[in-house]
């Protein structure tokens, strides 16, 4: 459709840009004509983002907001480019920080999940999760993502639910899941297990502990020493390294464990480092992951001395009941009393703590549900090495990556919580068999009874949304959005789950789907404070993304965030920035008012850009193929920092400090051919140039491309510009650049000698050959619209002037008869001043020219250009040379 605009430019657009006014205007029109509902049309190519499910524990952060801009860029640009752009939301249910939020808020009124029952207490988490999703959503809108809502997914579903229990049940089948009585990351405060990746290793300061245990036959004692001494309890051997000679003769010995007064061998391991300390440690298998492998080779007792709350308990004897850092106090008290333990050092050492509720992690012996991951690994290193091995952005975080997988370790996938997906379980009571099932068992298959008794943990979080790409598109059913859409194209996540969550998602899409999930992994860093500072609650530097959008609007925050870093850094959030880039906003609104106002009546059918183009018509037509170019490479290579530069200079500089000035000639004058024109150029190079920014700033480019003369419902869905050749100038380009270094030596030299841009003043120009004449004498009306000379002569045979300040450019030199205003000795000093800066130029390309490295690998059109600047900058060394020879009198 085609619009007419209004004459009213109030009307149209306001004074000034209201941020709300516009957000809270287009977003619903977006969501109700459905320009984010992705269809499987055959005849367009699928772009399919999911987006990284938020946990239903809370409001977005600023973190979240980096991520889902910049998966809304990719979106909205791929959008308008003609894929079928499917941008996929979700939230995760987040098992563990879920269940914590929703039991602090019951211990307020005094109650406890037990109090509730499991399934009263699971009603209660949904609740939770229903009011936490439409925060989300909420959020979502603010920030302007483009988001699919008729494809929303929650982690526990059902059909995701599905895709679970089949996970499981496939992997057990084949021999990768197990139950068993291992060493697993435990959470006292949580009350569950956790995966490697859900610790946090934090730098503390403790105690190296060196204790003596006395040889059972009397003849010495051998010493250890230990961080964690309330774990003596539970040793039940001590180790040597098998070639050491100190302890050649004690291999085979015991010892009195002092305290408990057992006995316990000295055995040779390998394992033990003889470098380290003195060459013997305590083994503790129940309570240390190490010791419990050296326990396994040994046939050692594991005896657990704590619960589940990090209390002691009845195998710790007389320290039942203490908890473990009160136990920790008292038994380095009993033990120097009794001359056991002789030397307490000072060590600083890495200590895990829960990623959810920092405490510090206890490793204990547990029965827990695992997987068998080197089999699954093994897939995802094949895949690392082969032509369809996804590209990581930055490079670097692939080595990071390969690094994780080549060293991992079997995942313990349950927690002992009652908020999450179920394992899919059962244990018979007559018969102990147990029963792994896609659907609930009411019947043992082995002897029929029904004493059956679901097993009562609930699955690790990374277990479903490692399924996230796949599950949220249908499968385990080959559904029709499974076969359009999957593959998913990027994946965009910060580089502190690369572990957590980008090497589940491979495992499990390779091993299920036979493909990657994702063709690219786009890595952000994190947004930290002004000072650098990661932000946290300890510190109150965190930044509420609503806040900053309800201040300064969403296109500012987004613009902000999008371009703060290159892939992979990250960035500091700074208030002054994203009020610059507010202004940024305004100054395209002041733009976009003024060529409206200069628009009456000016209807989209008649564009026409046939008639005769001047100088900066062809210049910002030219400029924009160029912008067109360098904003569509850098977006497909997802730097957007370096893409919204490339869009912010030329909005501000080109459009908005120089075309428009320029435009305002012919706007303004009685050619109404040129003013056509004009008026022509001015609504392409806007609505290109609002394309471009569009998935930077949603919401003001909409208001003010449907203000414009435009076809087509939206901005959202309107075809992304493409470079047109025949709008490249390059000759019109270099003639502008010629004019533009002259109005800003002018304005330069009037400011050093404080002459007005108001005052009249001379102006003469002595072009350096015929094309520079005919050039300059075209472009004269822009020199003396924008220059100001009383009187302007430009010409080949011009004599230089006395006591007139110059300057040169590429193509010319000028002069301006400043009598009485110019100080002599001070323009020596500014041009020696330009004859340093130019020689510096031309010493750092010789150099570049004379390195042999850059020659080699350069192309010769990038070598050719540097040649020509070099001999640019020499050129007007010389002319500057020459000048102060003349002044100088020499």
């Amino acid at each position: 459709m085609s619009t007419q605009p209004t004459t009213d430019i109030d009307q149209l657009l306001p004074k000034n840009y209201d941020p709300k006014a516009a957000e809270n205007k287009w977003y619903p029109y977006w969501i109700e004509k459905q320009f984010f509902k992705a269809e499987r049309d055959p005849n367009k190519r699928p772009f399919t983002i999911v987006i990284p499910p938020p946990n239903v524990t809370g409001k977005l952060h600023l973190g979240h907001a980096l991520d889902t801009t910049l998966q809304d860029i990719i979106t909205r640009t791929k959008r308008m480019q003609g894929y079928s752009a499917l941008f996929l939301p979700g939230m995760d249910h987040a098992g563990i920080a879920t269940q914590a939020r929703v039991e602090a808020t019951l211990r307020e009124e005094g109650i406890s999940r037990h109090d509730l029952g499991r399934e009263k207490f699971v009603e209660k988490v949904w609740e939770w999760k229903h009011i936490y999703a439409s925060h989300i959503r909420e959020q979502w809108e603010k920030l302007g993502l483009a988001l699919d809502y008729s494809r929303e997914r929650f982690t526990m579903d059902e059909g995701l639910s599905q895709a679970v229990r089949e996970v499981f049940v496939r992997l057990y089948e084949k021999g990768l899941i197990y139950r068993g009585n291992r060493i697993i990351n435990w959470d006292p405060a949580a009350r569950t297990a956790l995966s490697d990746i859900e610790v946090i290793y934090k730098e503390v300061k403790g105690a190296l502990h060196h204790m003596r245990y006395p040889l059972a036959d009397g003849t010495g004692y051998i010493e250890v020493a230990t961080t964690r001494p309330e774990t003596m309890l539970g040793d039940t051997a001590v180790a040597v390294h098998p070639e050491d000679e100190r302890y050649k003769d004690m291999i085979g010995k015991t010892v009195i464990l002092p305290i408990v007064g057992r006995e316990i061998p000295i055995v040779a391991d390998d394992y033990v480092d003889p470098e380290f300390g003195s060459g013997a440690v305590k083994i503790t298998p129940a309570h240390d992951p190490n010791d419990f492998e050296l326990g396994l080779r040994h046939q050692l007792p594991q005896i657990v001395v704590m619960d589940e709350t990090g209390t002691m308990n009845e195998l710790a004897g007389i320290y039942k009941g203490l908890d473990r850092f009160a136990c920790r106090k008292q038994i380095i008290k009993d033990l120097t009393e009794q001359g056991v333990m002789f030397k307490v050092e000072e060590h600083i050492h890495q200590v895990g703590h829960s990623e959810r509720s920092d405490a510090v992690v206890e490793p204990y012996l547990s029965t827990q549900w695992f997987v068998k991951m080197q089999p699954l690994a093994d897939e995802a290193l094949a895949n690392a090495n082969s032509p369809e091995s996804v590209k990581f952005v930055p490079e670097r975080f692939k080595t990071n990556y390969l690094r994780w997988i080549e060293n991992i370790r079997d995942w313990c996938i349950s927690r002992q919580l009652w908020w999450g997906h179920r394992i899919p379980a059962w244990y018979c009571g007559d018969c102990n068999e147990t029963i792994v099932s896609r659907a609930d068992v009411t019947e043992c298959p082995s002897c029929h009874s029904h004493k059956l008794e679901q097993d009562n943990d609930v699955l690790d979080t990374w277990f479903s949304s490692g399924l996230w790409p796949f599950s949220t598109l249908g499968w385990p059913e080959e559904s029709e959005d499974m076969k359009y859409f999957y593959p998913t194209n990027v994946l965009v996540t910060g580089y502190d789950i690369i572990f957590f969550w980008v090497a589940r998602m491979m495992f499990s899409g390779l091993e299920f789907t036979g493909k990657s999930p994702f063709e690219s992994v786009l890595i952000h860093g994190i947004i930290r404070d002004s000072e650098g500072r990661k932000m946290s609650k300890s510190l109150g530097n965190g930044v509420d993304p609503m806040e900053v959008i309800e201040k300064y609007g969403a296109d500012a925050l987004r613009y902000t965030l999008a371009t703060g870093n290159s892939p992979g850094n990250d960035q500091r959030f700074y208030w002054e920035k994203v009020e610059a880039n507010r202004n940024f906003a305004n100054k395209i609104w002041n733009a976009s008012r003024f060529a409206l106002m200069n628009l009456t009546d000016f209807k989209y059918e008649e564009i026409d850009l046939s008639g005769e183009l001047s100088t900066p018509d062809k210049w910002i037509l030219s400029r924009l193929q160029a912008t067109i170019a360098d904003v569509t490479r850098l977006s497909d290579a997802f730097e957007f920092g370096e893409s919204g530069r490339v869009l912010y200079n030329f909005i501000w500089d080109d459009l908005c400090d120089w075309y428009i000035e320029m435009a305002k000639l012919p706007l303004y004058g009685t050619d109404e051919a040129a003013k056509k024109t004009t008026q022509s150029v001015l609504v392409t190079v806007l609505d290109q140039t609002l394309k471009l920014l569009h998935p930077f700033m949603p919401f003001i480019t909409e208001e003010i491309w449907q203000a414009l003369p435009h076809q087509g419902e939206s901005i959202t869905v309107a075809p992304w510009p493409t470079v047109n050749e025949q709008w490249m100038f390059a000759e019109a380009e270099s003639e502008m650049n010629q004019l533009m270094d002259i109005i800003r030596s002018v304005r330069n030299i009037r400011a050093e000698v404080n002459v007005p841009m108001s005052k009249k003043i001379e102006l003469l120009i002595k072009p350096s050959d015929a094309l520079s004449a005919e050039r300059l004498t075209r472009g004269e009306q822009y020199l003396t619209r924008f220059c100001n000379p009383e009187r302007l002569e430009i010409s080949l045979d011009l004599a230089t002037p006395d006591k007139a300040m110059s300057s040169v450019i590429t193509g010319a030199e000028l002069f301006l008869p400043l009598a009485g205003l110019i100080d002599i000795e001070q323009e020596l000093k500014r041009l020696e001043k330009e004859v340093a800066t130019l020689n510096g130029e031309v010493e750092r390309i010789e150099k570049k020219l004379n390195n042999a490295g850059f020659m080699a690998k350069a192309p010769e059109k990038v070598v050719e250009e540097e040649k020509a600047k070099m001999a640019d900058y020499m050129d007007k060394r010389d002319k500057v040379i020459a000048r102060l020879a003349e002044l100088k009198g020499e």
